[in-house]
């Protein structure tokens, strides 16, 4: 089969969104492609930002290139499928102009894969996969499009009624094939997501060393997808750092869940010529490996820290076992060895202001960066979700919506000024 892969053109207007905004490599769309590749499949790989395409011009490629299927994400890329837009109007957008050109869409992402009704009805895509979809996706194209057989998809059969076959996917990852990007993609990413100690030289990419999180802290949108942890094989993963070194890149991001210590992998990297940053729990670092992580080249550091108090934490079941002040001391310690690092809170039962007003200007003096806790979106795939209204319905995204808007009078500097109700948000044109 012919499939393409599309990563639309995202637009932000009025959203609640708090991920990043600048192009990311389109991870999930990558694997896909190198295993339709391996299977005979013909496949167009495109990326609204990084081709310089409007929706228009992704759907005018998908027409020339004859596509029998188009895959569509609803996050910008496997990095932001856990604080996704919880709007849907780009992905819609994107599948209208595919049926317009005769084109079947598949739809992959967050949204499906914890609401698969819901997703089908606000998209009216033809298909849809559950979960991780990398794997399915070529199962799907081995079948000639039909899904009946596929597991993790959902569609609407002949009456009109959606079928869904079984629950969200796990991929094995562990030997995900090492991804190939265009030169001109590369040369491209100019941006070094989550680097702030400096100007950014050289182009940036995006890997993933491991999948998932031994942990389930409240708040983390992950129970359908990105769940169990997975670790990549080291000669694989190598394998596609060397690629993008060779085309230039000097800075990469782990989009792992949590960066977990590997030795192995950062004595790899700390003979090759590259940076990194990652996103980890400062609690799960010795000293020891801390040195190795900078010696490495690692020179950002996202590390969730959450609540203050013993009792924030334990409500979040971050099942942390050091103190506040033994966290402390190891943020500290870290920045001794890496240029950035960052103490994420977010707004927690129990912590008062005076206390965390202190202990920021304490990190703050010793050159740790940490947020002004906000609330967070109770996304439909946390934890967070069920324990306040059970399973996720076909109004899920607007309950959680409403909720997180109620919380506020205003956004944070990232998110759009005035945002709109989400069916009102929906309903707007792209």
């Amino acid at each position: 089969m012919k499939v393409a892969l599309v990563n639309p053109a995202w637009r932000f207007e009025h959203s609640i969104y708090f991920g990043c905004r600048a192009p990311h490599l389109p991870l999930e769309l990558g694997y896909a492609r190198a295993m339709l590749e391996a299977g005979g499949h013909q496949t167009l790989l495109l990326d609204a930002a990084l081709d310089g395409l409007d929706a228009a011009g992704l759907a005018d490629a998908v027409a020339a290139f004859g596509a029998d299927l188009a895959v569509i994400t609803t996050a910008p890329t496997y990095l932001f499928w856990r604080c996704a837009p919880p709007e849907l109007r780009v992905p819609r957008d994107m599948v209208a102009r595919l049926r317009d050109i005769g084109v079947r869409s598949v739809l992959v992402g967050p949204h499906g894969s914890t609401t698969p009704d819901t997703a089908l009805r606000k998209t009216e895509a033809d298909i849809l996969i559950r979960g991780e979809c990398e794997e399915a996706v070529r199962a799907l194209a081995d079948a000639g499009g039909v899904p009946d057989g596929i597991a993790g998809a959902a569609w609407r059969d002949v009456a009109g009624e959606v079928r869904v076959n079984g629950g969200p996917l796990a991929t094995r990852f562990v030997d995900a094939p090492a991804l190939r990007w265009p030169d001109a993609w590369v040369g491209r990413h100019d941006h070094h997501h989550h680097r702030f100690d400096t100007t950014p030289v050289g182009p940036g990419a995006e890997v993933e060393a491991s999948r998932g999180c031994p942990y389930s802290c409240s708040f983390c949108a992950k129970i359908d997808f990105r769940d169990a942890y997975r670790r990549r094989e080291l000669p694989i993963l190598l394998e596609e750092i060397d690629g993008l070194i060779a085309q230039g890149a000097t800075y990469l991001y782990f989009i792992d869940e949590i960066f977990l210590p590997q030795k192995p992998l950062l004595e790899a990297l700390r003979g090759r010529p590259v940076q990194f940053g990652v996103q980890t729990r400062i609690d799960l670092w010795q000293p020891a490996m801390l040195a190795l992580l900078g010696e490495a080249g690692c020179v950002s550091i996202e590390a969730g820290v959450e609540s203050l108090s013993v009792e924030g934490r334990a409500a979040l079941d971050k099942k942390c076992r050091m103190t506040t002040d033994e966290l402390t001391d190891r943020l500290i310690l870290a920045r001794r060895h890496v240029p950035f690092v960052q103490a994420n809170l977010i707004l927690s039962a129990g912590d008062e202001a005076a206390e965390i007003a202190a202990w920021r200007e304490t990190l703050r003096d010793a050159g740790v960066w940490a947020n002004d806790p906000v609330p967070l979106f109770p996304y439909p795939g946390s934890p967070d979700y069920r324990k306040r209204w059970g399973m996720p319905d076909d109004a899920a995204w607007e309950r959680a919506h409403a909720h997180y808007l109620a919380q506020f009078d205003a956004m944070s500097d990232i998110q759009e000024a005035e945002p709109l109700p989400l069916p009102t948000l929906e309903t707007l044109a792209c």
